[in-house]
C-alpha cells in the first residue's frame, strides 16, 4: 500500500470504504506523524488526538460522510469546536486559556463529511499578517526551508499538508490568507466566490465580506470535493450564490472549452514583484496557451487604481477593532495594549480616529471598485486572470516584526506579498493557487487564477488541466512524513 502521507483526502477516504482500512487507522497514523514532525515545523498548536480517536472509532465507514475517518486540522482563527480551545494567536487567549462553547458553521459541515478534527493549527494574531510568527506560539517553519515563512495566516495549516500530516486543512481568506499559504508551501489553495460557503454571520459582517473559508489541500479534485461539502446557504446569509448545475468534482472529468486568458506578471500599482515570481507567471501561461487556450497580456485596469488602497485600509483597521472589542466582550474586559501584539494594538488605535461616516464612504468606495474589477470579466470578454498568487518567494522568518517606532513595519511589507491576492477579498471572486513553479534554490512559488464572480467550475476544471499538464503530486518537501 502506498504510504498514507502520499494520498490525498479521497484516496484516504477510498481506502476506509473498501474496508482496507478503518477510519481510526487513518487517525492514528496521522498522530504518530503530527507527533514526529511537529517540533520542527510548529503547526499544530492544539492536539485534539482523542477526540478525533473517538469520533473514528464511533464512524460509519458506510455513511458516515464522503470523507468519513479522514483527518483534518483546522485554523485556530474561525473554526472554532466546542470545548477546544481557540486562541486566534492571541497571547492573553492562550495565557487565560480560552475555551469554545460552540462549534462554527464551517466545523459542523466539516464534521457532517466525515472529517476526523485532528486539531488546531498556528496562526498570526487575528490574521492580519501573511505570515505565521505570532507572539502566542511563536513561527511555523516551512517544510521546504525551515529558515523561512509558511506564509500566512494560514501558515500552521499548509505546513501541515505540505509536510504531509494531514491531506488537507481548514483555512481562512481575507486578504489572500489560503492562497498565499499554499504558494509558499507547495500547495493548492481555493478561495471560493463570496456567499458560496456560509460562515458564521458575525464574522462576515465584520469583514464587509472579505471572510471567506475553505482548505488548503495537495490535489484540485480534494479541493473540489470539499467544496461540494462545504457550498450551500442558509436563512439569514447576506451574500449567497445559486446552486452549482452539478458537483464541482464532476467538472474536473471534462477538457475545459477554449479560454480567453489575460496574463498579469506586473505588480499594481507599481507593487515591485520579484522575478520569479513574474516568471513562474509567465510559466503558467505558456502551460496554459500549450492547453488550447488564447493568452494575452492584459487585466483590469482598476487594479493600478492609487485610491483603492486607502479605502481598503480603513475597512480592514476597522475589522480588526471590531474583533478586538468582540474578543474584549467575550472574556470579560476590554482589551488592553498589553495583551496584544504592537501592529494589533497599533491599528486599533489608528482606527479608533477614523469615523463611521469614513468607514461607510470606505465600503461605498470598494463597492464601485470592485464592479470596476469586475467588468474586466463581466463586459470584457475574459475568462480567466492568471497572475503571481505572491509578490515574492516565501520570505526568512522574522520579516513582519515591528521596526523600532514603526509598528506598522509588518503591515506595509504586507502589501507587497498580497498585492496580487487580496483584490479578489473585495470583489468576492472565486480565486486558486496552484504549485506549477520552483525557485532556483527549491523554493515553491504559486501561480493564481482568478475567474468571474461565481464561476468555480470554470477555475476548477482549469486548474485540473494544468495539474494534468504538469503533475506536481511528487514534489516533496525536505521535511516530509512520507513513511507513514
Amino acid at each position: 500500500m502506498e504510504p498514507l502521507a502520499d494520498l490525498d483526502a479521497i484516496a484516504q477516504s477510498e481506502l476506509v470504504r473498501r474496508g482496507e482500512l478503518k477510519p481510526v487507522e487513518l487517525v492514528d497514523a496521522a498522530v504518530a506523524r503530527v507527533e514526529a514532525l511537529n517540533a520542527r515545523l510548529n503547526a499544530v498548536i492544539a492536539p485534539l488526538f482523542g477526540k478525533a480517536r473517538a469520533r473514528a472509532l464511533a464512524s460509519d465507514p458506510r455513511g458516515g460522510g464522503a470523507f468519513v475517518g479522514v483527518p483534518i486540522l483546522l485554523q485556530d482563527l474561525g473554526a472554532q469546536t466546542a470545548g477546544d480551545p481557540h486562541h486566534a494567536g492571541v497571547k492573553v487567549l492562550r495565557e487565560i486559556g480560552w475555551v469554545e462553547n460552540d462549534d462554527s458553521l464551517v466545523v459542523q459541515k466539516l464534521a457532517r463529511a466525515g472529517f476526523a478534527l485532528l486539531g488546531k493549527t498556528n496562526t498570526s494574531e487575528l490574521g492580519l499578517l501573511p505570515a505565521t510568527e505570532p507572539e502566542a506560539y511563536g513561527a511555523t517553519h516551512n517544510p521546504w526551508d525551515l529558515r523561512r515563512s509558511a506564509g500566512g495566516s494560514a501558515g500552521g495549516s499548509a505546513a501541515a499538508v505540505a509536510a504531509g500530516l494531514v491531506p488537507v486543512a481548514h483555512g481562512i481568506d481575507r486578504c489572500g490568507s489560503i492562497r498565499i499559504a499554499a504558494s509558499s508551501c507547495g500547495l493548492v489553495g481555493l478561495k471560493p466566490s463570496r456567499g458560496r460557503v456560509s460562515v458564521d454571520a458575525g464574522v462576515v459582517e465584520r469583514w464587509s465580506g472579505f471572510w471567506v473559508e475553505h482548505v488548503i489541500s495537495r490535489s484540485v479534485r480534494d479541493s473540489a470535493a470539499v467544496l461540494d461539502a462545504l457550498c450551500g446557504a442558509l436563512t439569514g446569509d447576506r451574500h449567497t450564490l445559486p446552486a452549482p448545475a452539478r458537483p464541482f468534482l464532476a467538472e474536473l472529468d471534462a477538457e475545459p472549452e477554449r479560454l480567453r486568458v489575460g496574463l498579469m506578471s506586473e505588480g499594481p500599482r507599481d507593487t515591485p514583484v520579484h522575478p520569479e515570481c513574474a516568471a513562474a507567471a509567465n510559466h503558467a501561461a505558456r502551460l496554459l496557451a500549450g492547453c488550447g487556450h488564447h493568452v494575452e497580456d492584459s487585466y483590469p485596469d482598476a487594479l493600478d487604481d492609487p485610491e483603492s488602497m486607502g479605502p481598503f485600509a480603513t475597512v480592514i483597521m476597522a475589522a480588526v477593532l471590531r474583533d478586538v472589542g468582540v474578543w474584549g466582550e467575550r472574556i470579560g474586559r476590554r482589551l488592553t495594549q498589553s495583551d496584544v501584539e504592537p501592529l494589533t494594538w497599533a491599528v486599533c488605535e489608528l482606527a479608533r480616529k477614523s469615523s463611521i461616516s469614513r468607514y461607510l464612504a470606505a465600503v461605498e468606495f470598494l463597492n464601485g471598485h470592485g464592479r470596476r474589477l469586475g467588468a474586466w470579466w463581466d463586459t470584457g470578454g475574459f475568462d480567466l486572470l492568471v497572475c503571481p498568487t505572491s509578490g515574492e518567494p516565501p520570505p526568512p522568518l522574522g520579516k513582519f516584526g515591528p521596526e523600532p517606532g514603526n509598528p506598522f513595519a509588518g503591515f506595509v511589507r504586507a502589501a507587497t506579498i498580497s498585492a496580487f491576492a487580496s483584490p479578489w477579498n473585495l470583489t468576492g471572486q472565486p480565486a486558486i493557487s496552484l504549485p506549477l513553479y520552483w525557485s532556483r534554490d527549491g523554493l515553491p512559488i504559486g501561480v493564481q487564477l482568478v475567474a468571474a464572480f461565481g464561476r468555480e467550475d470554470r477555475l476548477l476544471s482549469v486548474a485540473a488541466q494544468l495539474e494534468r499538464a504538469q503533475p506536481w503530486r511528487d514534489r516533496r518537501p525536505p521535511v516530509y512524513a512520507g513513511s507513514s
